[in-house]
Parts: C-alpha cells; sequence; structure tokens
C-alpha cells in the first residue's frame, strides 16, 4: 500500500533546529560577549589595576602627562626623543600604524635622510653612528622605548641643555634601561618618558 510523505515531522524537526539556532546565539552572545568581558574587566581592574587603567602617568598637580605604554613627541633639547612616528599625525594611538613603505620608496629614503640630518644637527657632540631605532619608525608608531643605545647618542644633547654632567646623564640612562623579559624576551629598552620624568625630578630636587 503505498504512502505519501508527511511534511508536518519535516516542519518540527526544521523548527526545531531554528529553535536550538536561535538559543545557541543567544546564550553565547550573553556568555562570550557580555559575561566574560566584564569578568576579565573585572579581574584586570582588579588585579592590575594601572595597567587596566591605560597604565597611565600623572605629573606633580594630579594631571595625566601620558602612559608609560603610548610614546609622544619631545621636541625640547634637555629631554631624550623617541622613535620617529607615522600614526596619524604623530604618536596617536587611534591610528597606530608603521608608513608600510618598501625600502625602494623614493618617500622613505627621503625621509630617513631628513632624520638623520636632523639628528646630526641637534646632536653635535654625539659620536658614533646614529642607532637604527632612532631613524626608524616602528610598526605600531607609539612605541614608548628607545634602545640603550639611542638614549646613550643624545646623552651629550641633554647633559648640555641641563648643565649636567655627560657621566650623571648615563647613569640614569643606565639605572632606566629594561633588560630583556624573562632575559629572553625582545630587547633593553629605555622607556622615553620614565627617563625624562626622572631628569625633570633631579632638576627640580638641585633648585
Amino acid at each position: 500500500m503505498a504512502t505519501t510523505p508527511q511534511a508536518a515531522p519535516e516542519r518540527d524537526n526544521t523548527l526545531h533546529h531554528l529553535v536550538t539556532s536561535l538559543l545557541y546565539t543567544i546564550v553565547t552572545v550573553i556568555v562570550l560577549g557580555l559575561i566574560y568581558p566584564f569578568v576579565i574587566w573585572g579581574l584586570a581592574t582588579l588585579l592590575f589595576h594601572h595597567q587596566a587603567a591605560g597604565s597611565l602617568i600623572t605629573g606633580p598637580n594630579g594631571t595625566v602627562i601620558g602612559s608609560t605604554l603610548v610614546g609622544q613627541s619631545f621636541t625640547k633639547p634637555q629631554y631624550f626623543q623617541g622613535r620617529p612616528s607615522a600614526a596619524g599625525k604623530g604618536y596617536d594611538p587611534t591610528a597606530t600604524g608603521g608608513t608600510n613603505l618598501g625600502p625602494t620608496s623614493k618617500k622613505l629614503i627621503d625621509a630617513t635622510k631628513s632624520t638623520i640630518a636632523a639628528l646630526q644637527k641637534a646632536n653635535p657632540d654625539a659620536t658614533g653612528p646614529i642607532p637604527m631605532d632612532l631613524v626608524t619608525s616602528s610598526a605600531s608608531g607609539i612605541d614608548p622605548d628607545i634602545s640603550p643605545a639611542g638614549a646613550y647618542y643624545q646623552a651629550p644633547r641633554v647633559a648640555k641643555a641641563r648643565g649636567m654632567s655627560l657621566d650623571s646623564v648615563r647613569a640614569i640612562i643606565a639605572a632606566h634601561t629594561t633588560s630583556r623579559q624573562f632575559g629572553l624576551l625582545g630587547e633593553p629598552r629605555v622607556n622615553v618618558l620614565d627617563v625624562n620624568r626622572t631628569l625633570d625630578a633631579q632638576g627640580a630636587a638641585s633648585k
């Protein structure tokens, strides 16, 4: 005896799958999109409050003067200067990125030559070749650190502008040099904002 296919069970089965998919979507959005980020934010705020707040640095009057994670422009001769920045108009944390220019790019070559000339003019008493990090921008454009070599290259200019001995400036650099993480990861580095704040603090203390 021939029988005809019954459509009702198929419709019920399709509806069951749709309801399951909808419930799965709702649950995952709530758990992974709301609860999980909130828990991670809460733990980070509780255990690593300074880092979770952006590693912000405040001045003597409580005003935020920068972050240890974001580089900024220092142009006065008494301050160490960071790496060139291609992020926005310079050190823009909302527009991070490198130049994306290749080694044969005329624009990159001309910009590098201009940077080298400016460094040589600003640091007439510097000795040795210019460290690479002082003429190349980082991939993020907001690198807050320079190499120890980059700091020592600028030391004569900073010492002269502040009326300090070169040895004392070099000692400050050495004291603010961070080694490789776990002795393996990254390279030794000097946080530009940190070392400049120390120089300002010593200047204020000596007045």
